[in-house]
Order: structure tokens, then C-alpha cells, then sequence
């Protein structure tokens, strides 16, 4: 017999501005990030990330970009191997002093400068949470903001189950919306942007 799979925590409630909320899920990745199966989830999301560089007509020496995830991020570092592992070439990002970013290539120390995202069919991003309509929050620094600005890839958030937002997050007018959500749980979710971003090799 098998065990039902719980419903993922729920989000918390939406109040305050992008700062308080911000704060309010940092904290709830400390609180629940302990409990869950890293190995699992590092396997789920780099699967569905090849599900995605696929259907974004990546093949080999294609590029996307991606980033090395902190300890309380939806762990990235399967995902990045598991691309290289079909020959795509995967672009890192290094922060600047001005919290823009620079890109260089998964094993590699060059920096290959800030339009290098240019190259990418799919930018995966680091998100807080995102909502329906692919409303991000990130760190608040606006790096993924800038970068974001030089690429017309598929943009794709990975987040926690608990960091789906059904309710609309607060947005700014410069805030670019993702086209795809990940989550280890509830797997490839594409928004409505979707539709409207070219597909490309």
C-alpha cells in the first residue's frame, strides 16, 4: 500500500512589503530545509531541468546558465552536472561589487563578462518565492534583475514546494517575470509568459 504524498507547507501570508516577506522566507528555509531529502530533491530538479533544456531545443554545445546554490537554496549542483553530462555548457554567475553579474563556464575561473547570459536558451534563477502570474522575489540586491535584461532564454525559477505563491507577490515595474517554475515536489510548471519566449538552439 502506498503512502500518500503530503501537500507541500503552505505559503505564508502576504503582507508588508517585498523586505518583511523576504525575511519571513529566509526563515522559513531555516525551519524546513533541515527536514527534507537533499539527495531527492538535487536528483528531481536536475532532471526537470533537462526537461527543460530539451524542450528549449538545447543540445550539445548549446549554453544555459544556472548558479551554485547556497545551503538553504534548492540544491543546483546535480543539476549543473547533469547538464554538462549531455554536453551543454553551463554558465555560472560571479557577483561584482556592484551586484551586477559576471558569467564563466562550469570549470572554468575566466570571466567571460556581464552579456555572456546573452548566450543562454534557459537561465535557471535563484528565487524566495514566485507566484502565479511568474512574479520573482529574490535576494534584493536586483542582480537577476540587470541580467535578466540581456537574455531572451527561458527563465526558470527553482524554488521550494512551499515557495509557489497563489496569491500575487508585490512587483515593481522593473521586475521581469519567469517563465517556468521548478520544485522538487511538484515538478515543471510553465507560467503564462511561457507561450511568448522563443525557443532556440
Amino acid at each position: 500500500m502506498s503512502v500518500p504524498t503530503p501537500p507541500p507547507e503552505p505559503f505564508p501570508p502576504i503582507t508588508g512589503d517585498k523586505a518583511e516577506l523576504r525575511r519571513r522566507l529566509r526563515t522559513l528555509r531555516r525551519e524546513r530545509v533541515p527536514a527534507r531529502d537533499r539527495a531527492a530533491d538535487a536528483e528531481s530538479i536536475a532532471l526537470l531541468a533537462l526537461e527543460v533544456a530539451h524542450e528549449a531545443g538545447v543540445g550539445r554545445g548549446g549554453w544555459v546558465a544556472a548558479y551554485e546554490s547556497t545551503p538553504t537554496e534548492p540544491p543546483t549542483v546535480a543539476l549543473v552536472a547533469a547538464l554538462q553530462g549531455r554536453g551543454v555548457r553551463v554558465l555560472l554567475p560571479v557577483t561584482l561589487p556592484d551586484w551586477d553579474l559576471d558569467w564563466r563556464e562550469a570549470g572554468s575561473d575566466v570571466p567571460l563578462g556581464r552579456d555572456a547570459v546573452g548566450r543562454a536558451a534557459v537561465v535557471f534563477v535563484p528565487a524566495h518565492a514566485v507566484d502565479e502570474a511568474g512574479t520573482r522575489i529574490g535576494q534584493g540586491k536586483g542582480c537577476y534583475d540587470r541580467a535578466l535584461a540581456r537574455t531572451d532564454g527561458v527563465r526558470v525559477a527553482v524554488v521550494h514546494p512551499w515557495e509557489v505563491a497563489r496569491e500575487a507577490l508585490p512587483h515593481e515595474e522593473h521586475d521581469l517575470p519567469v517563465d517556468a517554475v521548478i520544485t522538487a515536489a511538484t515538478g515543471l510548471r510553465r507560467l503564462p509568459s511561457w507561450r511568448t519566449r522563443p525557443a532556440r538552439a
